[in-house]
């Protein structure tokens, strides 16, 4: 059997796969609001940080392994687990001293993880995804290395604030010392595969290239990016690997502590969108995966490190090896809701029979459907922009709004280079019939829908069959279904419609 771990924004989820059954056979999570109350954190991070800081408490997570562990080996034998691997939430960092390597090599199972390694911690919180504080630092970056484009074209981004190495930067700026006594930076991810090990771990090229430091073409760390970032940098991070890596056996704390076997064998962590995409069932080039939720994401396989020349997508390593990319979309269900609201709909309006009131084009009128800040592309601006009157019936502002939503999507996605062969799309809005229509039309392929709601947990488990000599390919058809009947085909009678619908908007925006 193979363990999965998740390290969420929110929560620490553990899943065992089986693949001699293609069955998941254990699956527990613990939620960091509830479950640890005394970190004051109710949503994974302390609220009110300010300038954008979003921070959270590091030995919160490392109570929460304990914990996880706890649940996860109560009535289960977990010494059946060959292996294991974790993804966790991309961007956050952890600093510690040059006692961390000794801390992990002697942990005592009888005491806990957070009283064994907090004293390590040479930087007391740890900035995650969400903060928005670095815009200084990611312009000195940009700057230090001839702009934003050589950024980009070096580690498939563009310097953003919530990437790792801006935090670096803000962090070597604000407090020298303690950068100064700092001996290694982890990510989350590898931080947690790095507990698991008893030793550090390297950092994945999946991850890894979520920090503005990993040269896409090298698939090292880029001295030019280091420089750029803050002094000694490379002495201070682990170093990068491919994500098929075996790391080395589990620790004795967790063999004695919690029944694992000493054969059990760590492989290297990566992050939650790398992770996905294997959960997804989405490691070759051709599958696209959509997720709609408060922001809708589109990632995809690719064989290239091709990066977007307009500096919105991300391009980061695919666990399975090659690339993949990855484009944010803020305005996602925000949107979705800020229009039901404005006009007292239900949801029964953006499904089939709320669609069918207006035709595919919905006459020609469009809306750019940024209810908020939007950032692919980059708008300040509060509020959609239509050609048509703003007191329109409300079905023409839906159709409006999903077909901008979408079109929007196709047109940021083209840079990628690779055609929708396929496009897998999960999020709570992927069950309504009428949106996944949708999708399948103005994208001209078909849509399978997936109720996976793990699905960065299910690929870290996915990933530590396939490092023990698992296919890939065979896991991804056992444990990577989408569910029964929800295959819609597109309507190839509107690939005209949508592409004039496409220059319009394009020209529009």
């Amino acid at each position: 059997m193979f363990l999965g771990l998740d390290s969420s924004t929110q929560s620490l989820s553990a899943l065992v796969i089986d693949p001699a059954s293609g069955a998941i056979v254990r699956e527990v999570s613990v939620n960091f609001g509830s479950a640890l109350p005394a970190y004051h954190s109710p949503s994974g991070f302390i609220p009110g940080g300010k300038d954008g800081e979003v921070h959270a408490d590091p030995r919160m997570w490392m109570e929460a392994i304990d914990l996880v562990f706890a649940k996860l080996a109560d009535g289960f034998d977990l010494s059946q687990i060959t292996a294991l691997a974790c993804s966790g939430q991309q961007h956050g960092s952890l600093y510690f001293d040059d006692t961390f390597e000794s801390r992990l090599a002697s942990l005592k199972a009888a005491e806990s993880l957070e009283g064994q390694l907090s004293g390590a911690l040479t930087r007391a919180t740890a900035p995650i995804w969400m903060d928005t504080s670095t815009g200084a630092e990611c312009a000195e970056i940009a700057a230090a290395v001839g702009g934003n484009a050589e950024v980009c074209r070096k580690s498939g981004s563009i310097a953003v604030e919530r990437f790792t190495g801006p935090q670096i930067r803000r962090f070597f700026k604000q407090d020298p010392a303690a950068y100064e006594k700092t001996a290694v930076i982890h990510l989350i991810s590898s931080f947690v595969g790095s507990v698991m090990a008893g030793k550090s771990i390297a950092i994945d090229h999946g991850d890894g290239a979520g920090m503005n430091l990993l040269n896409l073409q090298t698939l090292d760390w880029d001295d030019a990016l280091l420089a750029a970032t803050a002094p000694n940098l490379r002495a201070k991070l682990p170093p990068a690997a491919a994500g098929t890596t075996l790391a080395g056996f589990v620790s004795e704390y967790f063999v004695e502590k919690f029944g694992l076997s000493p054969d059990c064998q760590v492989v290297l962590s990566t992050g939650d969108n790398p992770s996905s995409l294997v959960g997804m069932g989405a490691t070759a080039p051709g599958t696209i995966v959509i997720s709609l939720g408060t922001s809708d994401t589109f990632f995809a396989a690719m064989e290239k490190p091709v990066t977007d020349p307009q500096g919105f997508g991300h391009v980061f390593g695919n666990p399975a090896g090659g690339f993949m990319s990855l484009i944010c979309f803020r305005n996602g269900s925000l949107a979705r809701e800020a229009l039901r609201d404005a006009f007292g709909l239900d949801w029964s309006a953006f499904d089939k029979d709320g669609l069918a009131l207006t035709p595919a084009g919905n006459n020609g009128q469009q809306m750019l459907p940024f209810f908020g800040p939007e950032i692919t592309p980059r708008r300040d601006f509060d509020g959609p922009v239509r050609n048509f009157p703003a007191d329109a019936p409300a079905p023409v502002q839906v159709r409006a709004l999903l077909e901008g939503q979408f079109l929007n999507m196709r047109l940021h996605s083209q840079w990628i280079g690779e055609k929708a062969g396929l496009i897998r799309l999960t999020g709570g809005a992927s069950q309504n019939d009428g949106i996944a229509q949708l999708v399948a039309n103005i994208f001209q392929a078909p849509v399978e829908r997936f109720a996976i709601a793990n699905g960065a947990g299910l690929g870290a488990a996915l990933r530590a069959a396939h490092a023990c000599g698992h296919d890939l390919a065979r896991l991804g058809a056992d444990f990577c279904k989408p569910a029964a009947g929800s295959r819609i085909e597109p309507d190839t009678s509107l690939a005209a419609t949508y592409a004039g619908a496409l220059e319009r908007f394009k020209a529009m925006l």
